[in-house]
């Protein structure tokens, strides 16, 4: 097949949209298929079938995004038309300028479209204090909807926890729930003793993107009110705009300071089959697939019961949940796991079923799957998406120079 992916944010992989990106790319290019990608990282100009619009230069939000170490595209038409001419399927990662742009075309051209999901409402609204607005939540998920995805022909979901928040919330999509998956080479280490001598120190890891929604501060206070908490290594494995902050405020609650460091993945895993106990706090999470390669690594995880986050649903019983946002419940949980080494031993060899779950090459099957079905549908019934006029297409604002930020934050505002 001949596949376009539209890539609103695409730059180092250190957030799960751009890894969920790029791993779609190599695993298609690797099964033989011909795979073109519009983003707007600089750094891949000059490479093959790499076709790079400029960045969106907005002053609300370029600080953010800078730390955040991703860009957004700024769609150029001649471009996304270069790219997309040809393709069997086109598919695109999140609602944002450049994927609207690229449905208009698509539509236009009768192409085949399929677009994955990678972005909760608070995702956008956290970043507007406005996380806990359940009517912001509700406009932001409107705005996908009427303006993006009621005109793609597939919607791929990371989890049902997802799906069902946003076909709740708006209408039913043409559905197709598949895990962003975990690579083979997270798995457990051999022979593993989980047994500490007395001066041994005990190491929890937690890998998320320094932000807001990941709550990294009820993991310090969890430790600091450990009874073990001179004994605990912390590891804060990411990067994101509030490491500076993060560290101020652990210097005031912990004698032992964390690390906070981004891990390329040989790294990770390494620091992963030395751990002691994986620790995932966020309140607001699709997916959280660093939960699921710490797992898949062989750690125990302790995990936040958060009802934004389909995480929870890792846990194997109360024992790997604690109450979200509530550190002593949650330093509770890490002292009874710490003092329990060969329940953690036995709890890792019961999670083996779940890793083989989220296989990787399983996963990309499925989505190899969903791109052939896709674009043999659309072939076959000749039919143009969801059967829209382009009228009506038109007026849900999917024009040039349009992009989905400024509204938002202008349609929750005035929405209190």
């Amino acid at each position: 097949m001949n596949i376009t992916v539209v890539c609103d944010v695409l730059g180092k992989e250190n957030n799960g949209t751009t890894t969920a990106a790029m791993n779609l790319i190599r695993s298609m290019k690797a099964r033989g298929h011909h795979v073109r990608v519009v983003c707007p990282d600089p750094e891949r100009k000059g490479e093959k079938d790499f076709f790079v619009v400029p960045q969106y230069n907005l002053l609300f939000l370029k600080k953010y995004l800078q730390k955040n170490g991703v860009s957004l595209a700024k769609p150029v038409k001649k471009t996304l038309e270069e790219a997309i001419e040809g393709a069997d399927v086109v598919h695109m990662l999140i609602p944002f300028l450049l994927s609207r742009s690229a449905l208009k075309i698509c539509r236009a051209k009768g192409i085949p479209v399929t677009a994955g999901f990678h972005c909760q409402a608070e995702n956008f609204t956290s970043h507007i204090f406005l996380k806990d607005s359940r009517l912001a939540a509700k406009l932001v998920y409107h705005n996908f909807y009427n303006r993006f995805y009621r005109y793609v022909d597939a919607v791929h979901y990371p989890t049902r926890f997802i799906c069902d928040i946003f076909e709740n919330e708006t209408a039913p999509t043409n559905h197709y729930v598949i895990s962003n998956g975990v690579h083979k080479r997270f798995k457990p280490l051999e022979n593993k003793n989980c047994e500490k001598k007395p001066d041994e120190p005990f190491t929890i890891v937690f890998t998320g993107r320094y932000s807001k929604e990941k709550s990294h501060k009820v993991l310090i206070d969890g430790v600091a009110q450990s009874k073990y908490r001179d004994r605990i290594r912390l590891v804060f494995a990411g990067s994101g705009p509030l490491e500076d902050k993060l560290k101020k405020y652990a210097a005031k609650k912990l004698t032992n300071q964390p690390e906070f460091r981004f891990f390329t993945r040989d790294k990770l895993i390494e620091e992963l089959h030395n751990a002691d106990l994986y620790v995932h706090p966020a309140e607001i999470e699709i997916e959280a697939i660093a939960c699921l390669e710490a797992i898949c690594s062989g750690l125990v995880p302790v995990i936040a019961d958060s009802p934004r986050s389909a995480t929870r649903y890792f846990a194997l019983d109360e024992k790997n949940l604690f109450r979200f946002n509530d550190p002593a419940d949650l330093a509770a949980k890490i002292d009874w796991w710490l003092e329990h080494p060969e329940e953690r031993r036995k709890r890792s060899d019961e999670y083996s079923e779940m890793r083989g779950q989220f296989d990787f090459d399983n996963c990309m099957d499925q989505m190899e799957r969903m791109l052939y079905e896709t674009a043999a549908k659309k072939r076959r019934t000749g039919s143009r998406g969801n059967g829209y006029a382009a009228d009506e297409f038109a007026e849900a604002g999917l024009s040039e120079g349009y992009f989905p930020g400024e509204e938002l934050t202008a349609e929750v505002a005035a929405n209190g």
